[in-house]
């Protein structure tokens, strides 16, 4: 005589939901949360690749290095300039010649050209970001997206499933140290998942939210940062005229990225990381400046923004843990260690449960 099936309440429901989505996904979220965790510093780990050495900012100098590496008459022009995002005082020059091939120089901040990175060491911090960001195509992006909702949901439903009731809370935050081997796995599962669940679902949401950046932005009313478009009508002023006055309108600013006018607007745009701000190198904050004359159009603080503006803003430093600094950025590592975990632990229970059934 077989013993009935006992009735599936909801908890027993979600637990199954958790369980089946858990191990569907557990592959290509160990993947996600070994790379994240060997990106975190990534930054700081190429730059140390190329030197050592640091050189205080200096326009003028930068502005010279860009002349040399595109000079008049050439067919090759700089399109962007980016903070290295590790090394204070450190830059990439994007430049694109008259076929469309683009390269990249990396410099110190008085215009000394740096050694090219060690190969091995680059292409393997290349394969991991972009092996986070979208598994290497654009492709990924719907599969990292996808992925991502299904994590945040799934972290919701183990916190639903394991949330103790009233007068619980001690035991079923200390793992057990006795009993059978399926209830150690269980209660230790359950007591790491609710230890970090909640910072887990925001580097979690984050990032997913990041996948849907346009759409998410549109929604909750973020305009970008515009104004009407001026014509040109003399050459425009150099990179330091311009980068000096928009680092004079933030005062205590550093340089983010620099992008130079387009041939229907003489407008240059400067991205500054503003004293105060959330995010660690790539700041938020948006100068305009006129490149008829080296006149600032337009200021724009990310601290004075719009809340959604703000909001979108962060997501990103959230996400990396920047917004903590250093020790929200070791937290982030402990996420990913920590999501690693509970993968292990969780498949270990399924084999332990299975193999009794």
């Amino acid at each position: 005589m077989t013993r009935p099936s006992p009735p599936r309440t909801a908890r027993r429901s979600i637990l199954a939901v958790h369980r089946w989505l858990s191990l569907g996904a557990a592959v290509f979220w160990l993947l996600q949360a070994i790379s994240g965790i060997l990106i975190v510093f990534h930054w700081e780990t190429r730059d140390r690749s190329l030197s050592d050495i640091h050189r205080a900012t200096d326009l003028a100098a930068i502005e010279r290095r860009i002349d040399a590496l595109a000079p008049a008459g050439s067919g090759e022009k700089v399109t962007t300039i980016w903070t290295s995002g590790g090394l204070a005082d450190r830059y990439a020059i994007y430049l694109e010649d008259r076929q469309g091939e683009s390269r990249t120089v990396r410099i110190a901040g008085d215009g000394t050209i740096l050694d090219a990175p060690d190969g091995n060491a680059d292409a393997i911090m290349s394969f991991l970001v972009g092996l986070h960001h979208d598994l290497l195509g654009s492709w990924g992006s719907w599969i990292v997206a996808i992925s991502g909702l299904l994590l945040c949901s799934n972290i919701v439903l183990g916190l639903v499933a394991a949330w103790p009731k009233r007068g619980t809370w001690r035991r079923a935050l200390t793992p057990p140290s006795r009993g059978p081997a399926a209830a150690r796995l269980y209660g230790w599962h359950r007591a790491i998942g609710l230890w970090a669940a909640i910072p887990a679902l925001a580097i979690a949401a984050t990032g997913t939210a990041m996948k849907f950046e346009e759409s998410l932005g549109k929604l909750v009313g973020a305009v970008p940062v515009e104004l009407p478009a001026i014509a040109p009508t003399r050459e425009p002023v150099g990179f330091a005229v311009a980068a000096g006055a928009a680092l004079g309108a933030i005062p205590g600013s550093t340089l983010t990225q620099a992008a130079w006018p387009a041939d229907d607007d003489a407008t240059y745009r400067f991205r500054l990381h503003a004293p105060g701000e959330i995010r660690r190198a790539y700041g938020d904050s948006i100068v305009l400046v006129d490149a008829n004359d080296g006149q600032v159009r337009g200021t724009f603080p990310i601290d004075e923004g719009a809340p959604a503006r703000a909001f979108m803003s962060a997501l990103f430093p959230i996400h990396t843990g920047e917004a903590g600094g250093l020790a929200g950025r070791l937290l982030s590592v402990a996420i990913g260690l920590w999501l690693a975990t509970m993968i292990v632990l969780g498949f270990r229970l399924w084999l332990r449960r299975r193999k009794a059934r």
